[in-house]
């Protein structure tokens, strides 16, 4: 099984917010998830947008999970820097 982290969309029409998963490859975006990280809330204050625990993402990491564009960017904002 190869997972990948990416994004999980919850909310409703112009009020989304996202939860940070660990979900296989080949499953639809809300399909069943291996583990949950965190969420990204963009439409919160700066502060309040985002919030996982990165030694579980860094756990992933080290176990060869892929990382979407959205959540390396997102990542990227926390300051924690992927291989």
């Amino acid at each position: 099984m190869s997972a990948s982290i990416r994004l999980k969309k919850f909310g409703t029409k112009k009020r989304p917010y996202y939860r940070i998963v660990v979900i296989d490859k080949k499953a639809p975006r809300d399909g069943k998830t291996i583990e949950e990280l965190g969420f990204y809330h963009p439409i919160e204050a700066e502060d309040k947008q985002i919030s996982f625990d990165e030694n579980k993402v860094r756990a992933w990491l080290d176990k060869g999970a892929a990382v979407s564009d959205t959540v390396r960017g997102i990542l990227n904002k926390k300051n924690i820097t992927l291989k």
